[in-house]
């Protein structure tokens, strides 16, 4: 691997790329500590101090902007959203499923989501100000809302800074290396990574144990989500034979490859957007016997109703973000207009049943596992009231927040993928690459 870095370094277009993806990098970070006119930095710093979920979600897909709430503090999210919310429309609006079947259809679709990014982010800049609030109890912006101009001033940064984070993740996909938006949201994870091992070792009484079951934790996650990110399920296709005068055509036997986890960290996404609101709601109950009981269920991190109705969510939006996504793919009549064919199932309606059958049974699969990932803060959370003594198990650090499921996900996926490309690259040139 040393060997293959040295020659991908000596190579000077692919030594570009790095040195470009790297400042690119170098570039967006600056940007991140650039803060958001009129923020209060000590209720910033007292909301940043209580480790909400909704926070981190954030802080992930931003890149660590949300940490300064900087004019990048929406990132990358609203994009992915309006991402989301084209792929679910494209199977259910007529209109839009026959662009994407057309001739530069998929470039009008992806032109859509850019457009739809930008009154996402503004609608996030509003919520993110607002809910912050909520969550600290005291203004983030003080006077946000009522003071028009500092409104519109902050919502046009925070909207800029969103189409600042998505250019240079495309410029990354297309002059640089791996998937830009991935590479950003990686960055972000990599840079927060030696300040969450700090305050998991100071807020720990045993640190020594709390390092060990993160190393532990870490391992694990790494093997189970390199397993199941690339285990697929092949599901065997042939294509007729055709004479054409003396030759013969097609005859070829290939597959699909139906993957396990084909929708990677989106239902996470869904899910923590869905458990937010009672959470949130918990979080302003009124005090009393039902405000207590309310808040002990389903308040942040800490309630059984929460880590339970998170795992259902994050299982049930698997299934159904899958789905979609076969739905988009149209792998039925793209066999059948290349006349391939599913042996012993017939063209047609029976094969596209045949291959939704198939992705359900291997989904289950991916859904626990992606559920079980979800849910390891609340895990481990519990492991800590055991190992720890009752007076310090609540001030203990959670193992499992250092690099939370979602965020490894990603670094697996974006190192994966960098790394593929990396060998495409040298394998070109006869190098031998980095993956055997």
């Amino acid at each position: 691997m040393l060997e293959a870095l040295r020659n991908a370094i000596r190579l000077p277009e692919l030594r570009n790329k790095l040195l470009l993806t790297l400042f690119i990098l170098v570039v967006y970070q600056f940007a991140a500590h650039v803060p958001v006119v009129g923020v209060d930095r000590d209720a910033l710093n007292a909301l940043l101090s209580q480790r909400n979920s909704i926070i981190d979600v954030l802080n992930l897909l931003s890149g660590g902007a949300v940490t300064h709430f900087s004019v990048l503090a929406n990132g990358v999210y609203p994009y992915i959203t309006a991402q989301i919310i084209i792929q679910l429309l494209v199977p259910i609006w007529p209109a839009l499923e026959a662009i994407q079947r057309e001739p530069g259809g998929r470039e009008k679709i992806q032109r859509y989501t850019y457009y739809l990014a930008i009154p996402m982010a503004m609608l996030q800049s509003i919520a993110q100000v607002n809910i912050f609030g909520a969550l600290g109890g005291a203004p983030i912006i003080p006077g946000f809302g009522s003071d028009w101009l500092l409104t519109a001033a902050v919502m046009a940064t925070m909207t800029a800074g969103t189409l600042f984070a998505i250019w240079l993740g495309e410029l990354i996909t297309e002059q640089g290396i791996g998937n830009g938006i991935s590479i950003i949201i990686f960055s972000g994870i990599v840079a927060q990574a030696p300040g969450n091992i700090t305050r998991l070792i100071t807020n720990s009484p045993q640190p020594i144990v709390s390092v060990i079951i993160f190393i532990v934790l870490l391992l694990i996650s790494l093997v189970a989500i390199i397993l199941i990110q690339e285990g697929v399920r092949r599901v065997p296709v042939q294509y007729g034979k055709r004479v054409r005068g003396r030759r013969q055509y097609g005859g070829a036997t290939t597959h699909i490859p139906l993957k396990v986890n084909a929708v990677g960290m989106i239902p996470l996404i869904f899910a923590q957007s869905i458990i937010t609101l009672p959470a949130i709601i918990a979080s302003i109950f009124p005090a009393g016997p039902v405000g207590d009981w309310f808040r002990e269920t389903f308040g942040q991190n800490q309630g059984f109703g929460y880590w339970t109705m998170y795992f259902i969510l994050v299982v049930g939006f698997t299934f159904v973000y899958t789905d979609v996504m076969i739905s988009n793919q149209n792998l039925a009549d793209n066999l059948q207009r290349q006349g391939g064919f599913i042996p012993g199932i017939r063209p047609g309606k029976r094969t596209d049943d045949y291959i939704r059958t198939v992705t359900r049974r291997i989904t289950l699969v991916g859904a626990l596992f992606l559920g079980i990932i979800a849910v390891m803060p609340g895990i481990v959370d519990l492991l800590n009231r055991v190992i720890f003594p009752a007076e310090t198990a609540g001030t203990a650090g959670n193992a499992a927040l250092v690099l939370t499921g979602s965020a490894l996900i990603i670094v697996v996926g974006v190192v994966i993928d960098t790394m593929r490309q990396l060998e495409a690259q040298l394998m070109m040139r006869n190098y031998e690459g980095f993956m055997r």
